[in-house]
Order: structure tokens, then sequence, then C-alpha cells
């Protein structure tokens, strides 16, 4: 797999672009906009899909990008769970979940970048159920944001994001000791 050498490429571009939209994003939720913040938010998804899609299939991955498309991913999704806890839509429990994980994940890189330690970033299947649970709770939530029509579906969203992303963040811990006990073998 090679890189595409300029860091100014589209997918590059479309992550700024994501990044930019998040605090346009928090804006129109703490003026309770929530169709207008559910319509960027709905974008900024959009552009993820996409940036992805052209850095693969017309080659244009960079090392930039490789940094700033998962820091623009839990910029978006970490801003949206604390907004919507801080207006009161969903239970910060679930919040807590959400942000405690994406913590983990990121102390898991510092410590792999700490000690120099070598590792690949792949998203497993678990972790990309995880952040579709992630986006679908937050899309609901902005279709209901007083709670007047909570349903079973919302309270099935909520715990299915929860049991999902500990999941994931489970799995990524097992991984990460796996690196690291790896590592220590060789010695």
């Amino acid at each position: 797999m090679s890189r595409f050498h300029s860091p100014i490429s589209i997918p590059n571009v479309l992550t700024i672009i994501r990044i930019l939209l998040t605090p346009i994003f928090i804006i129109l939720m703490l003026h309770h906009r929530y169709t207008h913040a559910l319509l960027v938010f709905a974008v900024a998804g959009l552009s993820d899909g996409l940036d992805g899609f052209i850095a693969r299939y017309l080659n244009q991955r960079t090392a930039l990008g490789a940094i700033l498309d998962p820091v623009a991913d839990k910029l978006l999704l970490v801003s949206a769970y604390i907004v919507l806890v801080v207006m009161d839509v969903i239970p910060d429990w679930v919040a807590v979940i959400v942000i405690a994980r994406d913590v983990i994940i990121s102390l898991g890189i510092a410590i792999f970048t700490i000690t120099e330690k070598e590792y690949e970033v792949r998203p497993s299947i678990v972790s990309k159920c995880t952040t579709a649970a992630q986006i679908l709770l937050v899309m609901a939530s902005l279709f209901d944001p007083t709670g007047t029509k909570m349903t079973l579906l919302d309270l099935l969203l909520q715990w299915t994001t929860a049991v999902v992303t500990t999941i994931s963040g489970l799995h990524y811990i097992y991984v990460g000791m796996g690196i690291l006990q790896e590592s220590n073998d060789r010695l």
C-alpha cells in the first residue's frame, strides 16, 4: 500500500471540513436548533465515509490523514455526547461509557508511542459496529431531543450503544495488552 505524499488531498480536506463542522454542530445544539444540528451531523458523517472511500480507491492515503481522520471522528462524537448529556437529551452513563472507551484507546496509543511499540491501527468489526451504534444514537436523539416520543427503540439504542462500546473497549484493551506482551517476550 503506497501512500499519497501531498498532505493536501481531497480526503484530508474533507476531514478538516468535518473538524470545522464540529463547533457549528455544538453551537446549533446549544441554540436548540436540532434539525440543523442533525443536518450538520449527517453531512459530517457523509464526509467521513467519503474521505475513506476516496483515500482507498484513489490511493490518496497520507500520514496526516491517518492521524487526522480518527481525531476528527472522536472530536465530533465526543462533542455530540457531551452536548447531548449537558442538554439532558441522553443519560449521562451512556456518554461516560462512550468517552471512557475513547480515552482508553487514546491512552493505549500514547503508551505505544512513548514505549516505541509498533502497532497498526485497523478498526475491528466490533469497533465499526460501535461507531455505527454511537452515530445512530446521536441521530435518533436529535430526532426527539425532548424525549416526548421516548420509545423502546430509544432505550434499545442506548443499551446497544453501551454494550457494544464496552465490548469494543475491552477488545482494544485485550489487543493492546497482547502487543505489549509480545514485545516484552522478544526481550
